[in-house]
């Protein structure tokens, strides 16, 4: 008999007492000493013209992780906090201290990678080659590249110094307008109010008349504070783009993909790949048009689940961890036994109730070496796909914790792919083991949603944050411009397949608020394609494909993504093989379920 998991998340673990917490505080307060000895520190550091003397480096180096690891652990905190109840105000507070703290140590980090720029390329290789320094030689380098390619000491320190209320205080912004959404839904001749997470799973709801009725209410809810949503996303993309224009980047790319570690050839050549084989996925839309008995599908149909006149197929939290670890065990007893602890150990905040953000995430605490998942679990296949895809970003801190710190700071994009990877173990277990027909249709529609979300969703998503970027460049983009970008990026990127669009979308995707990390899109599809190709080559090894696959994401904070490729894969990701290779195991989804569904329409 399996456990029964609980849930919800145990953060005492991390800071007893929730946003009350004394030992949350005590650790701001020693971090904020720690800053001001750090600061100093980078001060008094000579940059070396000789010989280098590596003990003084080492001691910054280790400082610094030291100062990194404790803000990452309150933020990771905090946004846990703020997440599971969008009512607790002084986490949101408290949260703005700590970006203080974390602005403030990238001022500092700017200054010292000043001085890394400053010192000749003679006595920079030879400090590299010193002890200890060797392993992070890739992140050194990277920093001192990135700050060359920046703006003067005092640009960067009012930057900095800006980030709090720009940046971030815009994301924050985004956040409290979002607490204040609510959809008016009737569920079961029920009338009530719900939160914007509730709304968004009941987008998926199998009965289409719910869906179109939500669907209304919830774009309505979303366009009734459009002015409020445009003049965030219009304040947070001006802030970035005058830091650009202060540091003279021209190409609103080149921050994504240097975050990202990818070549802008690479990105090209995916994107071109995908919209080859396009036609193939309207086909599927088509397919699932006639299965539902329509001309063409709306937005909200597209990740609806089909039914088949039959009671959708539910998984309880147990039957669903407990499939999870059945299916990672058929491929990495590791990654099944990592998972069991976390369900074990209550990493995982998965009810469903109101008051929660809407979405799923996995944070990662550097001083526990755990991490904490958070989403809204409702039972169908789809949310226990999302579960192990949160899964699967945990595994991939796990399997790095004992490398160095500075090389655990991998990219959106391989962090996507290590999730991705977990997610399609399940997607393709839940497809080969249904016991029948009209199962196994169902499942596999679940499964190539998942290739129209990266190849058709995400396309748009990319396609309109582009477009604004370069309109924004001239002024303030106004809501209804918004809505039309957002539309013509749909419908460019779904083919024109659709009978109806969400211009409203900018508006209710958090991606396009993210503070960090701007085009928070891409490396999704890349992440998805990427494991597709990597889980082509597990099927055909095997099981002994455990510890390269480990090897893989172990060194994916410590090499560019093309590297990365290179060294474990042997290949060139800026050809399209490699991606033409990855696609066929997509298209050949979708040719299986039009096979499947020929004699149901």
């Amino acid at each position: 008999m399996s456990k029964n998991y609980a849930l919800v998340w145990d953060l005492d673990a991390i800071y007893s007492g929730g946003s009350g917490s004394e030992a949350l505080l005590e650790a701001l307060a020693e971090t904020t000493k720690d800053i001001a000895s750090f600061k100093q520190a980078v001060r008094d550091w000579e940059i070396p013209s000789g010989s280098a003397d590596v003990s003084e480096f080492l001691l910054l180096i280790n400082q610094n992780a030291d100062i990194a690891k404790q803000l990452m652990n309150a933020a990771a905190f905090l946004e846990c906090l703020s997440s599971a109840d969008t009512r607790d105000l002084k986490a949101v507070e408290l949260s703005g201290g700590v970006y203080q703290q974390l602005s403030e140590l990238e001022t500092i980090e700017n200054e010292w990678h000043e001085k890394f720029a400053l010192i000749s390329d003679d006595v920079w290789a030879s400090l590299l080659q010193e002890n200890g320094l060797s392993e992070i030689a890739f992140v050194l380098n990277e920093a001192r590249d990135n700050r060359k390619k920046k703006g003067t000491r005092d640009e960067e320190t009012v930057i900095s110094a800006l980030n709090v209320d720009g940046y971030r205080g815009w994301s924050d912004h985004y956040d409290t307008i979002v607490a204040t959404i609510r959809v008016p839904v009737t569920i079961d001749g029920e009338d009530k109010e719900v939160s914007a997470g509730q709304a968004l799973n009941l987008l998926s709801h199998p009965d289409r008349a719910v869906r179109v009725a939500v669907f209304e209410a919830y774009g309505k809810a979303w366009q009734e504070k459009s002015q409020l949503f445009s003049d965030t996303l219009n304040h947070l993309a001006g802030f970035r783009l005058a830091v650009y224009r202060t540091r003279k980047w021209d190409n609103v790319l080149s921050e994504p993909l240097a975050i990202n570690r990818l070549d802008e050839k690479t990105l090209a050549t995916m994107w071109e790949v995908i919209e080859k084989h396009k036609a193939t996925f309207v086909d599927f839309l088509n397919r699932k048009a006639q299965l539902f008995g329509i001309e063409k599908l709306s937005f909200h149909d597209v990740f609806a689940p089909l039914t088949l006149d039959s009671e959708p197929k539910k998984y309880t939290y147990q039957e669903g961890a407990d499939f999870i670890l059945t299916q990672f065990a058929k491929f990495s007893p590791k990654m099944a036994s990592f998972a069991k602890h976390a369900f074990e150990q209550q990493w995982i905040e998965a009810e469903d109730r109101d008051n929660k953000r809407p979405g799923g995430f996995c944070t990662d605490f550097p001083l526990e070496k755990e991490s904490r998942i958070f989403m809204t679990y409702d039972g169908a296949p789809g949310t226990v796909a999302t579960l192990a895809h949160e899964l699967g970003h945990a595994f991939h801190s796990h399997v790095i914790r004992d490398e160095p710190f500075e090389n655990t700071n991998y990219a959106m994009n391989v962090a996507e792919t290590a999730s991705t990877f977990a997610e399609m173990i399940i997607a393709d277990a839940s497809v080969k083991e249904a016991a029948t027909k009209e199962e196994k249709i169902v499942l596999l529609e679940d499964k190539i949603g998942r290739s129209i979300a990266f190849f058709m969703d995400i396309r748009a998503r990319f396609l309109f944050e582009t477009r604004f970027y370069e309109a924004r460049k001239e002024g303030l983009v106004s809501a209804d411009r918004l809505n039309t970008l957002m539309e013509e990026a749909q419908r460019e990127a779904f083919k024109d397949a659709l009978s109806e669009y969400h211009p409203q979308f900018w508006s209710s995707k958090l991606h396009f608020y993210i503070a960090e990390v701007p085009f928070y899109n891409f490396p999704y599809t890349f992440g998805y394609l990427f494991s597709l190709g990597i889980y082509h080559q597990a099927l055909a090894e095997g099981s002994g494909y455990e510890d390269k696959y480990i090897a893989l994401l172990q060194d994916t904070g410590a090499m560019t993504t093309e590297q990365l490729a290179q060294k474990h894969l042997n290949i060139d990701l800026t050809k399209p093989d490699f991606w033409e290779s990855a696609l066929e195991i997509a298209v050949g989804d979708v040719k299986e379920f039009l096979e499947l569904t020929n004699d149901l329409v």
